[in-house]
């Protein structure tokens, strides 16, 4: 029996990670929490007094921080909402890369989103709600459908430039891979409408009405084109 008391600084260091690297850790966790406080700070506001109606001063005051420190984590309001979703793009965008070589590029497109889409439905319940919250706030404002509109213009190309790779064509003079990843934004983009129709919000629920449309859309491309 070891005559060092737990914790001592002073015993064996082995099976203890280094002093930097503990630390590094503990500012990435604070940092994290920060973050996502804001977001959590901001959706709520955003969803009780509206969008454009919410300042910067009152999320930083809700989450007591400075505006400084908002800055270090967003450059504007806006990009509260679309770095939560352009996380998710992230994902896609991975999963794709990940998928084996030969498989047809709208299969690869679907299967990415299906993990993207397992990530959000059986991942932290929080992260189901704050999907669902930004999910509303964008539904209710005009200006981010606009900036929707350029995530989804960037995430598209990010998409068409991988299938471009794994089919090994030239994206500059094929147009291939870019209407493929339109066909299949398309049908992500109609299934999210149709679920904030039909006022369903729950990150599960619209994970499976997105990967029904995007099969509909596969069969579509099949018997009607």
């Amino acid at each position: 029996m070891s005559a060092v008391p737990a914790g001592d600084p002073s015993g064996p260091t082995h099976d203890r990670p280094s002093a930097p690297r503990a630390l590094a850790g503990l500012r990435e966790r604070k940092k994290q929490r920060t973050r996502t406080a804001l977001v959590d700070a901001a959706l709520e506001l955003f969803l009780s007094q509206g969008y454009e109606a919410t300042t910067i001063d009152e999320i930083v005051a809700a989450v007591e921080v400075s505006q400084r420190t908002f800055f270090r984590y967003f450059a504007t309001k806006e990009d509260v909402v679309t770095s939560f979703l352009a996380d998710h793009d992230e994902i896609l965008k991975e999963a794709l890369a990940a998928r084996p070589p030969g498989e047809r590029p709208f299969t690869a497109l679907l299967e990415s989103l299906r993990v993207m889409l397992r990530t959000i439905s059986e991942g932290d319940p929080a992260d189901g709600v704050r999907f669902r919250r930004v999910r509303k706030v964008i539904e209710a404002t005009p200006s981010l459908m606009a900036a929707q509109i350029a995530r989804h213009s960037a995430s598209s190309e990010a998409l068409a430039t991988e299938i471009a790779r794994r089919e090994d064509v030239d994206l500059e003079h094929d147009l291939r891979p870019r209407i493929v990843v339109a066909f299949f934004l398309g049908a992500v983009k109609v299934a999210f409408e149709d679920c904030a129709r039909r006022d369903i919000w729950d990150a599960g629920t619209v994970a499976a009405r997105v990967d029904e449309a995007v099969a509909v859309v596969a069969r579509t491309m099949r018997d009607w084109v």
